[in-house]
C-alpha cells in the first residue's frame, strides 16, 4: 500500500498534454519497471483494498483544442487542464490504483445525433453543436428523418425510422433526459479524434507496466438510434414497438461494484460523467444506498460542455454533482496532496 505521494516521472511534460503524439512504449515500459523497483511499488494483485479508476471518454475529440468537440468549460481550457491534473494524479498515486478502466465514445457518421440524420423542409441538415431537436420539432415536421439514411439505419424501412424518431424524442422528454442535441461529427471510429489523449494513454500504460495490471477499454456509442452518454448504458433502451434497442453494460456495472472504491474522472462533467453517475445511483438504490460512499468524483478532472454561441451546461453539471454528494458519493480533488486517497486506505 502506498503511504505517500510519489514524484512525477521526468518524462511527463504538462506542456505537451494538449498535443497529439506517439507514446514511446518500449522506453516507457523500461522506465516503469525501474520506477516500480525504485519506489517499492508492488503488483496490483496484492492490493489489500482494490481501487478502480474509471476514465470516461478521455479522447482527443473532447480533450484537444481545435478537435471536433473540445470540452472547453467556461475557462476555455477545461479539458486540457483536467488532463494535466489527471496524469499527475495517476503518477503520484500509482500504488493506490489497482486498475484503470477507460470508456471510448465511438461513432460513425449516420447516427441519430449527427447532422446527416436530419433534414428540414428545404433538405438542409441541422447545424452540429447548435441545434436542439425537441418533441414539438418532430411532431410539427420542422426536423424530419433524412430519407437517404434509411438504408443504413433501418434496412430501408423509412416508416419505421420516422416512428422511431418521434418515439425517441418523446422518450427523452418523458424521462427528463437532455433534449436531443445534434452534435458535430466526433469520436469517429478509426480517426485520430477517437484515440485517447496521448499524455493520458502514456500514464495509463506506465501504470499498467509498473503494477502488472491490464487496463480495460469499453466501447460505447455505436448504436445508430440512441445517444449513449453514460458509461453504463444508452439513453433509450427500447424502440417504438417495445423492441429491445440496446442494453446496459452489465459486465462493467458488476466490475465497478466489485472494487472497494471507484474513482471517476473524464469528459464531460455535464454529460457522459454526469449520466454515468445517475445510472450508478440507480444501481446503488437497487442494491444498498450505503454503497454510494465507495464512489469518488474527481471534480477538478472534468469540465462541462460549453458550446460557443450555443448551450452552456455548467449549471446542470453543478446541480448534478450536488445531487451526487447529497446521495453520499465523495466529491474530491486530484490536485495538491489528495490526502483523502490515503486517509481511506
Amino acid at each position: 500500500m502506498q503511504t505517500e505521494q510519489l514524484p512525477i516521472p521526468s518524462h511527463f511534460d504538462r506542456d505537451q498534454v494538449d498535443k497529439v503524439w506517439r507514446v514511446p512504449y518500449a522506453d516507457r515500459a523500461g522506465e516503469a519497471s525501474a520506477w516500480a523497483a525504485e519506489h517499492g511499488i508492488d503488483a496490483a494483485s496484492g492490493d489489500e483494498r482494490s481501487t478502480g479508476l474509471l476514465l470516461v471518454d478521455c479522447q482527443n475529440t473532447f480533450c484537444i483544442p481545435e478537435f471536433e468537440l473540445f470540452v472547453a468549460g467556461r475557462s476555455g481550457r477545461g479539458a486540457v487542464e483536467d488532463s494535466v491534473r489527471l496524469c499527475e494524479f495517476i503518477y503520484r498515486n500509482l500504488g493506490e490504483i489497482t486498475k484503470v478502466i477507460c470508456t471510448m465514445d465511438t461513432h460513425t457518421a449516420v447516427q441519430i445525433f449527427h447532422p446527416i440524420f436530419w433534414v428540414n423542409e428545404e433538405g438542409e441538415h441541422p447545424a452540429g453543436g447548435q441545434t436542439v431537436i425537441s418533441l414539438e420539432d418532430v411532431e410539427e415536421g420542422k426536423w424530419r428523418v433524412n430519407p437517404e439514411v434509411a438504408s443504413t439505419a433501418a434496412d430501408g424501412d423509412l416508416a419505421y425510422l420516422q416512428r422511431h424518431a418521434l418515439h425517441y424524442v418523446r422518450a427523452l422528454s418523458e424521462r427528463e433526459k437532455y433534449p436531443l442535441l445534434v452534435w458535430p461529427y466526433h469520436a469517429m471510429v478509426g480517426g485520430v479524434g477517437h484515440a485517447l489523449v496521448s499524455a493520458v494513454e502514456e500514464a495509463i500504460f506506465f501504470h499498467g507496466v509498473a503494477r502488472f495490471t491490464q487496463p480495460r477499454y469499453e466501447i460505447k456509442g455505436r448504436n445508430l438510434l440512441t445517444e449513449h452518454y453514460s458509461a453504463l448504458g444508452p439513453e433509450v433502451l427500447t424502440g417504438p414497438d417495445g423492441e429491445q434497442l440496446a442494453e446496459k453494460n452489465e459486465a462493467l456495472i458488476e466490475q465497478l461494484f466489485e472494487f472497494d472504491r471507484v474513482i471517476v474522472a473524464g469528459q464531460a462533467k455535464s454529460h457522459c460523467v454526469a449520466w454515468t453517475f445517475y445510472d450508478l445511483l440507480d444501481e446503488i438504490r437497487a442494491r444498498d444506498e450505503s454503497l454510494a460512499e465507495k464512489f469518488y468524483l474527481l471534480e477538478d478532472c472534468t469540465s462541462p460542455v460549453v458550446v460557443p454561441d450555443g448551450p452552456d451546461f455548467t449549471e446542470q453539471a453543478d446541480e448534478a454533482f450536488e445531487k451526487f454528494g447529497s446521495a453520499g458519493m465523495q466529491i474530491v480533488k486530484a490536485a495538491n496532496d489528495a490526502e483523502w486517497l490515503r486517509a481511506d486506505s
